[in-house]
C-alpha cells in the first residue's frame, strides 16, 4: 500500500463574506500526480497556500509526511518544493545565480556541477548563464521548477504551472511533472482550471467547486462514462424525458424509488 504523504481534514477559510475553502479533506499518495481541479476563484490557490503555511487555516487539520503542519513545519517544508503562480526570480541575474541563490536559501551547499545538472533536467543548461529577462514565460517556468528542486523534495506543489504557456510550453511543463513522478519518485500536486491537461499527467483527481470538494479519485475511474452519473436540472419532466428518447441517452435513464427519472433527474420534486 503506497504511503499517504498529504492528508487534508475538513479544512475551512474564509476571507470576510467568502467562504473561500468550506470543510475540505482529501488525501494524496506516495509517487502520484494529485491534479487539483476547478474553475479560477474555487479555492484551489488558497488551499495550497495553507498547505504552505502562507495563510493560516480557520479550521481544520493538516498532516505532510505524516506530520502535523502547525507542529511541525519547518521540517515538513525543507522536504517541499512549490511554485505558486508565477515564480518569482531575479530577472536581472542568470539562471545558474538564481539556483545558486535558491540553494543557500534552502541550507544546501551546491556545486557548480550539481546546479547545471539541475538545469539540464529542464533543458536551461544551455541558457545557464543569460539573465532571466531574456527568457520566455515558459523558460521562467522551467526555471521556477528547478529553483522549487534544488533541494531534492519528496512533494512538489504546483499551482497552474502552465498558466501563460504556449502550447510547446505546456507540453514541456507536462512532460517535466511526469517525468518527476514516474521516474524521479517524486510526489507532486498541481492545481489546475482545464481537465484536459489534468487527463495527460495526472492519475488521481480532486475536483472542487466553490471551496467545497465534488468528485475525488482514480482519473480512469472519475472519467469513465460507464460509471458516469448525470444530474439534469428540469421545469418540465414529461417534455424532457421526449426529448432524450430521441437520443441515445434514454438507455441510461433508470427508474427512482422516489419515482424520478434520471440520469439522474434534478427538479423540485425529486430528492437526491
Amino acid at each position: 500500500m503506497m504511503n499517504t504523504i498529504i492528508r487534508v481534514k475538513n479544512l475551512s477559510k474564509r476571507f470576510g463574506d467568502l467562504q473561500a475553502v468550506d470543510q475540505l479533506s482529501f488525501s494524496v499518495s506516495a509517487g502520484e500526480v494529485y491534479g487539483f481541479l476547478g474553475q479560477n476563484g474555487a479555492g484551489k490557490s488558497t488551499t495550497i497556500r495553507m498547505l504552505l503555511t502562507l495563510i493560516d487555516p480557520d479550521e481544520g487539520e493538516i498532516e505532510i509526511f505524516g506530520m502535523n503542519l502547525r507542529q511541525h513545519r519547518k521540517e515538513i517544508l525543507k522536504r517541499t518544493g512549490a511554485v505558486i503562480e508565477r515564480p518569482d526570480l531575479y530577472k536581472y541575474l542568470s539562471a545558474l545565480d538564481n539556483l545558486r541563490i535558491f540553494a543557500r536559501l534552502s541550507g544546501m551547499k551546491a556545486s557548480r556541477k550539481q546546479l547545471m545538472d539541475q538545469l539540464e533536467m529542464v533543458g536551461l543548461a544551455e541558457r545557464a548563464n543569460s539573465r532571466v529577462k531574456t527568457y520566455s514565460q515558459g523558460m521562467k517556468q522551467r526555471l521556477g521548477l528547478a529553483c522549487a528542486l534544488v533541494h531534492d523534495p519528496g512533494l512538489i506543489i504546483l499551482d497552474e504551472p502552465t498558466n501563460g504557456l504556449d502550447p510547446q510550453g505546456i507540453a514541456e511543463m507536462r512532460e517535466m511533472i511526469i517525468r518527476l513522478s514516474q521516474d524521479g519518485g517524486k510526489t507532486l500536486l498541481v492545481s489546475s482550471h482545464l481537465l484536459s491537461e489534468m487527463e495527460m499527467m495526472a492519475s488521481s483527481l480532486l475536483i472542487i467547486d466553490k471551496g467545497r470538494k465534488v468528485a475525488e479519485g482514480k482519473l480512469d475511474e472519475l472519467l469513465n462514462p460507464k460509471t458516469a452519473l448525470v444530474e439534469l436540472a428540469v421545469t418540465d419532466k414529461a417534455a424532457a424525458r421526449q426529448l432524450l428518447g430521441q437520443t441515445d441517452w434514454i438507455h441510461g435513464i433508470q427508474k427512482q424509488a422516489n419515482n424520478c427519472s434520471g440520469l439522474k433527474w434534478k427538479n423540485p420534486g425529486c430528492r437526491n
